[in-house]
């Protein structure tokens, strides 16, 4: 009987405390939603938009020159570092000068000895005009002198060139540097015979700045390019002077500058393309020859436009739109039509007006009829090269 009891009385308190814990657990318990999720919002920024012509090219060196050895002997000096910018005349190479100085010095010579006979000559021929005078001397004579004094005279003038020869050839003996530009490495070390029956390389030159950039335009394009100039006055069939922007493959934007000045005479028939060539400026040897570069040209002046970041545009089959934020910061979505796209802005041709709140972040979080708590922040139109 004292266990039943005992049994029941603990059944009890349990029935208590678990009545008890429902009665706790009903205090409060009720929904609350979560805060609105947190955007970015901007007006569309007025700025300057131009529609460009974008290309792809390769780098070239404006001069390239291979070095070579024009006459015969050892190599005696490398007198640069390989792979160095040097001057225009600097002396890179020395090919075992002394045979050639003395055969300049043997011609020398030459004409000196053939300068004598002139004078002899002529004093002789001038010694017989005076004994034909007096007919102490022949005809014959005279005409004989004569003959001689002008052998001599053409003996002078072949001596002369000789010389011009020995010279030109002692000059070969050091090797210049052709205009300001970077050396390769050396090809031939010193001691080793070069020019011996062949023009040995020695080394290479090339010209860094400026640098040409080489581009193929299509047809399509080229007619783009035609028509813009017309329209601002230009002749089409002179596009020589139009600027262009280049980057590298490593950048993203446009940072070297140039001028195209040169276009083929027609497109190649097997590609539908046009060569073009523009011409930049590389004080700092940025830029290579052999470069994968893109560049583009613009078609026009700039036009001040409505833009916005690309990030905030987004598109799905029926094409362009973004998230606009109303008064009562509920999203809706805005349908657009976008144009130019310039330094990660894009243009907005229509669809927006200038004081609508866009979200430029948190996207993710966005959705038509959902209400969100915005922050606005002014969008900074980026500078686009010209």
């Amino acid at each position: 009987m004292v266990i039943r009891m005992r049994n029941k009385h603990r059944l009890a308190l349990l029935s208590l405390l678990g009545l008890a814990a429902l009665t706790g657990c009903g205090k409060g318990n009720t929904y609350k939603a979560p805060p609105p999720p947190p955007v970015v919002t901007s007006k569309p920024v007025s700025m300057p938009m131009t529609t460009y012509l974008q290309v792809t090219g390769n780098t070239v060196a404006v001069n390239s020159v291979s070095l070579v050895a024009r006459v015969s002997g050892y190599l005696d000096q490398v007198n640069y570092i390989d792979g160095t910018v040097v001057k225009k005349n600097t002396n890179l190479f020395v090919i075992e000068p002394e045979p050639y100085e003395a055969k300049l010095q043997q011609a020398q010579a030459a004409v000196a000895q053939a300068q004598a006979q002139v004078i002899y000559a002529q004093s002789q021929y001038d010694r017989q005009l005076d004994m034909i005078k007096q007919n102490a001397t022949s005809t014959a004579s005279v005409e004989q002198w004569l003959s001689q004094r002008d052998e001599a005279q053409a003996e002078v003038l072949q001596a002369i060139a000789n010389e011009k020869i020995a010279q030109i050839n002692y000059g070969y003996t050091t090797v210049l540097a052709p205009f300001d530009g970077r050396v390769s490495r050396h090809l031939v070390d010193p001691g080793n015979l070069v020019g011996n029956g062949v023009a040995t390389q020695l080394a290479s030159i090339d010209q860094l700045n400026p640098i040409y950039v080489y581009f193929n335009v299509n047809e399509l394009a080229l007619l783009q390019v035609r028509a813009a100039l017309k329209a601002h006055g230009r002749n089409p069939n002179d596009v020589k002077g139009a600027a262009i922007a280049v980057g590298l493959q490593s950048e993203t934007n446009y940072p070297h500058p140039g001028k195209i000045d040169y276009v083929a005479n027609g497109l190649d028939s097997t590609t539908g393309t046009i060569e073009v060539r523009a011409v930049l400026d590389n004080p700092d040897d940025t830029l290579l020859p052999g470069l994968f570069v893109h560049a583009q040209i613009p078609l026009g002046p700039p036009v001040t436009e409505l833009a916005l970041p690309d990030s905030a545009v987004q598109s799905d089959q029926a094409g362009s739109y973004v998230y606009v934020v109303d008064a009562k910061n509920v999203v809706s979505q805005a349908r657009i039509q976008t144009g130019v796209d310039n330094a990660g802005m894009i243009a907005i041709t229509s669809g927006l007006q200038p004081t609508d709140q866009v979200i430029i972040d948190g996207l993710q979080s966005a959705a038509p009829g959902v209400t969100v708590a915005p922050t606005e922040q002014d969008i900074t139109a980026p500078k686009t090269p010209g």
